[in-house]
């Protein structure tokens, strides 16, 4: 029988995310954790698919994590929920889930590399979310490794907040323990294994100036410890390890850890530190009301932060508790559909093995499978139970390909296929563009949209075929036009038979369509002008002299001729649509394309070239203004055509920086020299 997972009272749960840059070794880190609690018996590598939170196959081909995964583990006496979060721009919203769910970010930045484009990105999330955070330097093994270095980046990034609680001994491959700067003594490493010993000599200048520059850092939040510290009296290591939890789970402090995970040097001692000084759950952290909040405050209420799509189980939600206690096989409400859920087979994740739970403490966090409709960003509670919670919003999606099925048989099974994808991944959407046919699916970037269409095919059976996004260029008239559309046909019997005479003129930009009547005399009887109309419209809705359909335009038929025998609807909604085409082409007509407002906030260094680069895309730029920490805003009105794919150029502008949000407009006239290029384009159909 499978062993049942342990329960652990509130306060010796701690869950902390893994978040940076991508390649820092965020999934090594949790490998190591993993392997120094005794969880695996040997350590995965991210360059064979070993590891244990990279499962996915996208993942082990590319070598990347691509979603946030779990890795629990114990340690004296606590439970540690570890979340190995993705470090790519392109999976950014699995990083805003698993911050929702973490009461402790750990920064893990590159020795090497140092503080890169994403780990900035996800401190502001945390600054947004008023998360602690702490940092671990890794790869201090590695050539070109400098632990001064990144910490100087990680100060002038983020502030005098930042505090190194160790200093390593030996630099690159010499690399071979940490000094702990707190209680002044060295941790020496032997093939992962800790040995305690005496600061080197030729540290003990440094440790000193280190250590009073930390022991000032933590005791300046609390006015009673600074005055024993300004009068000289050495302050006891509890006091200080107390103070140091206070200021990180103010946000005062940043602790800045360092080690190599590959190696397993001061991996043990970032698992100490976050069990000693790192923070408890919170009970109301502002997403839902602890104990004593509500009507009923200690009844249970779980935050679903992430939805997987298991092709045999289905739906499996992970959460995170509240408040109260989660039972198996309990009835909870979802607050969104109000809609009861029994939670059967309850479960704590590792990687993609499953543990079963019997009960969920506040602040753990579990695995439930085969809810009906719950999703993530969802709470479950008991009736009565206090259910507000800060809504899950996921990143906007920025980049959008057309998707079509390969066969028939992909056809039947793609809108279901794609309800599952997005219950999983809420940072994609899916849209149907009426003007131009295209099924889209939109996404954070190129790799997110690939990964998704392998997921697509590979978990839920449905293989697509991707094109190019079309443009819904329409067309319009700058002048008003006359002419006689008249059907005339005679097969042996009735004929068809309808003459109408048309009028149309243009109409203010978004004024849509409309029809004027103006048949006196019965010259076209009654019940046939209604066919005229839809004769007109059916026409402008197919496209117009250059194929793409007609807007803003006025259209009045004013004369007409019938025959008592041969004429129908039919004839005259063939009259509508020829008298239509004749007088558009008569009537000036120009192409029209979509405008977008492009809203950019980048780094004022790159001010320059965002707006180079919109101007060269025939933007105009509306407007700049400072927006704070350093960036700028920047507003255009920009071709829907020109930023089909901006979220590439934007990223390449500004290293990554940079970030945008995308909504239509505005249709303005095409350029003249640009109208033979479009009309080459295939038109709806």
């Amino acid at each position: 029988m499978p062993v049942t997972a342990k329960t652990f009272p509130t306060e010796k749960i701690r869950n902390i995310a893994l978040v940076g840059h991508g390649g820092a070794g965020k999934t090594s880190l949790a490998e190591a954790l993993l392997f120094s609690a005794g969880v695996i018996p040997r350590l995965g590598k991210v360059e064979d698919g070993t590891t244990v939170t990279d499962f996915d196959p996208e993942e082990a081909r590319r070598r990347i994590s691509v979603s946030l995964a779990m890795a629990p583990f114990e340690h004296a006496g606590h439970k540690v929920n570890v979340i190995d979060t993705p470090g790519y721009a392109d999976f950014l919203s699995d990083v805003a889930a698993a911050l929702r769910a973490a009461d402790l970010a750990v920064f893990v930045v590159s020795a090497v590399e140092g503080v890169e484009v994403q780990t900035e990105v996800a401190w502001r999330m945390c600054d947004e979310l008023g998360l602690p955070r702490c940092v671990f330097v890794n790869k201090l093994d590695r050539e070109r490794a400098s632990f001064s270095r990144t910490l100087d980046q990680l100060k002038e990034k983020f502030g005098q907040g930042v505090a190194p609680l160790e200093l390593p001994i030996g630099e690159e491959g010499a690399f071979h323990g940490v000094v702990d700067l707190l209680d002044d003594h060295a941790v020496f490493y032997t093939d992962g294994t800790p040995t305690e010993g005496e600061i080197p000599p030729e540290m003990e200048v440094e440790e000193h100036s280190v250590h009073d520059a930390l022991i000032e850092g933590i005791v300046v939040g609390d006015d009673a410890l600074m005055e024993r510290y300004l009068a000289d009296e050495a302050i006891p290591y509890d006091e200080l390890a107390h103070a140091l939890a206070d200021g990180v789970a103010t946000g005062t402090v940043f602790p800045v850890l360092c080690g190599s995970a590959t190696r397993l040097i001061g991996v043990d001692r970032l698992a100490a530190f976050v069990c000693e000084e790192g923070p408890a759950p919170r009970t109301a952290n502002g997403t839902a009301n602890g104990a004593g909040g509500g009507t009923n405050g200690t009844a249970p209420v779980a935050f679903v932060f992430k939805t997987i799509v298991d092709p045999y189980v289905g739906h499996v939600n992970l959460f995170k508790v509240l408040q109260g206690t989660v039972k198996t096989d309990a009835t909870l409400v979802n607050g969104r559909t109000m809609h009861e859920e029994k939670l059967h087979q309850l479960s704590v994740l590792r990687g993609k093995e499953q543990e079963p739970a019997v009960e969920v403490p506040t602040g753990d966090i579990a695995a439930v499978a085969k809810l009906a409709g719950t999703t993530t960003g969802d709470v479950l509670g008991a009736r009565g139970a206090d259910l507000a919670v800060e809504p899950f919003e996921p990143p906007a999606p920025v980049l959008a390909v057309a998707i079509r099925a390969r066969s028939k048989g992909d056809e039947d099974k793609l809108a279901n296929a794609l309800h599952r994808l997005l219950d999983e991944d809420p940072a994609l959407q899916l849209e149907r563009n009426a003007e131009t046919h295209q099924t889209l699916l939109w996404g954070q970037g190129e790799t997110h949209l690939g990964i998704s269409l392998e997921r697509l095919a590979r978990k839920l059976g449905v293989e697509v075929d991707t094109e190019d996004v079309k443009v819904p260029y329409r067309e319009t008239i700058t002048s008003p036009a006359e002419a006689e559309g008249k059907y005339k046909k005679q097969t042996g019997g009735h004929g068809q038979y309808g003459v109408a005479f048309l009028r149309v003129e243009p109409l203010e930009r978004g004024s849509g369509f409309e029809f004027v009547d103006q048949i006196v005399g019965g010259a076209i009887p009654r019940q046939f002008i209604p066919a005229v109309e839809k004769g007109v419209q059916e026409t402008m809705e197919h496209g117009g002299v250059f194929g793409f359909p007609v807007v803003d335009v006025r259209v009045t038929c004013f004369d007409g001729k019938y025959h008592s025998v041969d004429s129908s609807e039919m004839s005259f909604k063939m009259a509508g649509s020829i008298g239509f085409k004749d007088a558009m082409a008569k009537a000036t007509p120009i192409l029209l394309e979509p405008v977008s407002e492009v809203v950019v906030t980048a780094p004022e260094a790159s001010q320059g070239d965002i707006m180079g680069d919109l101007n060269s895309k025939r933007g105009r730029i509306q407007g700049s203004a400072s927006v704070g920490n350093g960036e700028v805003e920047v507003v255009a009105f920009v071709p829907t055509s020109e930023v089909m794919r901006y979220a590439i150029d934007l990223r390449s502008l500004t290293g990554g920086r940079g970030r945008f949000r995308l909504t239509h407009s505005h249709y303005d006239p095409v350029p003249a020299h640009l109208v033979d290029k479009v009309r080459t384009a295939v038109a709806p159909t």
